[in-house]
């Protein structure tokens, strides 16, 4: 099977960026340690501060969906409730 490729855009509230930085920080050293992981990258917009993206690449959905459900994913959710003006995800088949 190829490989997941997951590109998420979160939108913070303007008054929230900060918050949603921080706490989006702190799913990273936790994620990259997952079973399947091959790489779990955040970037922020530099013309948009309030837009961030992961870039992440899994070695199967279903250790994806593994991470989906793991303890500090719910926490970041409990975490940024209300301060996050928009969320999507793509999930991608890597063909080249």
């Amino acid at each position: 099977m190829s490989k997941l490729t997951i590109i998420a855009n979160i939108r913070a509230n303007a008054d929230k960026i900060e918050l949603v930085k921080a706490e989006l920080l702190k799913l990273v050293p936790i994620t990259r340690a997952e079973e399947g992981c091959i790489n779990y990258d955040l970037h922020q917009d530099n013309e948009n501060p309030a837009h961030f993206t992961f870039f992440e690449s899994w070695e199967s959905r279903e250790l994806w969906q593994t991470h989906m459900n793991a303890p500090h994913l719910a926490a970041y959710v409990a975490a940024t409730d209300g301060a996050v003006a928009e969320f999507t995800l793509s999930e991608m088949t890597h063909i080249a």
